[in-house]
This record gives C-alpha cells, structure tokens and sequence, in this order.
C-alpha cells in the first residue's frame, strides 16, 4: 500500500510537469507550426519532462480532492499558454509590420497561403517572417525557450503561481510596443511610399492627362520591393530587437507569477 502511495504521488507529480511544458511546446515559436506533426510535439514535451522530472524528484505541492488536484493541473497549463503565447507574439511583430508593407506597396489583396500556419497572409509579410525564423533559428533562440521553461520550475514552484497585478501592466506595455516595434520596421517602406505618393500628387496637378492611378499602381510596387531588397539588411539587428524583447517579456512574466 505504502509502495503505491509513493507511485501515485511521483506519477501525480510527472503529470503536472508534463502539463506546463507540454502547453508551452504546442504554442511557442518553432513548436507551434503546423508542419511540425504532434508526435514530434508530444514526444520532445515527454523527454524534456524526463529530465525535469529526475532533476526534480523531490518538489512538493499540496491539494485536496480531485478538485484541488485539476486546480493545479489547470494552473500548470495557463503558466505554460501564458509562457508560450508570449514568446510567439513577439514573433508575430514581424507579420504585424509585413501586413503595413503589403497596404502601402498595394500587395495587400495578393494574398497566400502559409501552410505552417493555415492563414491567409501577405507575400512581403511572409517573406520577413521565414528571414527572422531562421536567424533567429541560427541564433539558438528555441535552446533559449526549452531552458526558459525549465528554469521556471526553479521560480514557479508547482502549486505555487501566483497571478500579480503586473502582469497585466506587462500585457500592455507589451501591447503599445508591438505596435511601435512594428511600425518602425516597416518605417522605410512607409517613408518611401509616402513621398512617391507626394511625387505623385504634384505630377497629377502638372500632367492632368496621365493615369495616375495606373502608374502609381505600377511605381508602388517596384519602389516597395526595391526599398525592402535595400534594407533587409537590417533584419538581423531586428532579429536581436526581438529576442531580446521575448528574454525580457518571459522575464517579467515569471516575476508576475512567482510567489
């Protein structure tokens, strides 16, 4: 009886960590897509698991009934959601600011689809996406995620989230700066198309008789492609902006959850 006492408490315990790692796996960046089949998902949360649980045999928690046993499944899987989720907004910034170039250089309307993510979306938004995946890829960013979950363990014991009220203030000033993070990157498309638009106006008043429209159309498109071709340059310096902006996110989130 003792024997099985301690069998059930330790497969109680390898579940409950099972339930936050596996919750963030199945919604962080490179885990989440839906080229990645789910038994790669499932199998890399059990190993990681593994060695969380050897590493961590001796954690306690306390709970009464089932009820205060799903209460504490229920934490460890919105500890993993919030964890995860954030990590891939951030990397959603870059889709943000690829829609801003699709709108401004008329590619808005030619739209495909992304089958790791069964959405509609935009040719130059895509095209930025795949670029900052892979540097962030080269970067070691999805060895960072896995260690960040880990770590938790060490901050957020199990049954011990606490949810603050700064984690709300996180939310939102996470909020105002994707939209700032965004903009700025699809700054120079923005400035390029905002005085071609100028140029354009001016010739409208000297030449009535052209087709505005129809050559404006046509400049938009060669003038956006040729201003993202001059600068995605820069993309490895918005690669590090990013990454530094997800340790700094997870960061917070973990204090606003530790007791």
């Amino acid at each position: 009886m003792i024997q099985y006492e301690v069998a059930l408490q330790q497969f109680e315990l390898f579940t409950l960590i099972l339930m936050r790692i596996a919750s963030f796996i199945f919604v962080a960046p490179f885990f989440n897509t839906a080229n990645v089949p789910a038994r790669t998902k499932i199998g890399l949360s059990f190993f990681i698991t593994v060695i969380v649980y050897s590493i961590n045999s001796d954690m306690t928690y306390t709970y009464s009934g089932v009820i205060g046993y799903a209460v504490l499944v229920l934490q460890e899987v919105v500890v993993g959601l919030i964890l995860g989720a954030a990590a891939s907004f951030c990397v959603q910034i870059i889709m943000f600011a690829g829609k801003i170039i699709d709108m401004e250089t008329g590619l808005a309307m030619a739209q495909i689809m992304d089958p790791t993510t069964n959405i509609q979306v935009g040719i130059l938004g895509n095209f930025y996406y795949y670029i900052l995946l892979l540097l962030l890829i080269v970067s070691g960013m999805y060895r960072y995620l896995i260690s960040a979950i880990v770590e938790t363990y060490n901050v957020i014991p199990i049954g011990g989230v606490t949810f603050s009220a700064s984690i709300y203030t996180e939310v939102i000033g996470f909020m105002s700066d994707y939209f700032v993070i965004g903009f700025r990157i699809a700054f120079p498309v923005f400035a390029a198309m905002l005085m071609l638009n100028a140029i354009l106006a001016i010739l409208a008043r000297i030449a009535p008789q052209m087709n505005m429209f129809v050559v404006g159309m046509q400049l938009k498109i060669f003038v956006g492609i040729f201003v993202v071709l001059f600068t995605v340059v820069m993309m490895p310096a918005v690669s590090t902006f990013i990454e530094d902006e997800i340790k700094t996110l997870l960061a917070a989130l973990v204090r606003g959850m530790s007791p």
